[in-house]
């Protein structure tokens, strides 16, 4: 499947493409999970923003408690959201260095070479979460690779509302919506 590639886009229009329609079923969660989304989209499509969508979203679903998964350098902004959220729900927020685990007892990579560099810590992050029982985690601005981590060992489902990128203001899309940087950085002509 190269989906991307696809001008026609029959999907659009029923068609089973990939033959996998019959093998699906949506029931239980799952099932709630896409009418809230169906609901979501028909209702307010380009009227809210992804923070007001994951609002919607959690009291569609029923959800108490609300987890924060977040960078360390994003702690403004995750002050801000869980003041935001603590509005209709019990919000539990976790930075990725809890526990301060020195990054030299897994022999990584260290930004600061000549001081203690504590490694970010996505599944401890998931742990405590699981602890307080959130029942959606909202992942903010956590790095490559932690994210996946905090995803895989996350008990609860999870959802991202800030992607880290430093260089383009958190702001991944940009890259390929800038015809300049496809061509220097990637070597491809928009």
């Amino acid at each position: 499947m190269k989906c991307a590639y696809c001008d026609e886009k029959m999907c659009r229009e029923g068609r089973d493409c990939a033959g996998i329609t019959d093998d699906i079923n949506y029931e239980g969660k799952e099932l709630e999970s896409m009418k809230s989304s169906a609901a979501i989209e028909a209702r307010y499509y380009m009227q809210k923003t992804r923070l007001e969508e994951i609002i919607l979203y959690a009291k569609d679903m029923g959800y108490k408690k609300l987890g924060l998964a977040f960078c360390v350098g994003m702690e403004k902004e995750a002050g801000i959201i869980q003041k935001i959220l603590e509005k209709d729900f019990d919000v539990y927020s976790v930075c990725c260095k809890i526990s301060s685990i020195n990054k030299e007892d897994y022999d990584l990579e260290k930004l600061h070479p000549d001081s203690f560099d504590p490694t970010c810590n996505p599944i401890g992050q998931a742990m405590v979460l699981e602890k307080k029982g959130t029942q959606l985690n909202i992942i903010i601005g956590l790095c490559i690779g932690h994210d996946i981590l905090f995803t895989q060992h996350s008990a609860a489902p999870v959802t991202t509302l800030i992607v880290k990128d430093r260089v383009l203001a958190h702001n991944p899309a940009g890259a390929i919506y800038s015809g300049y940087y496809l061509k220097k950085v990637f070597g491809i002509e928009d």
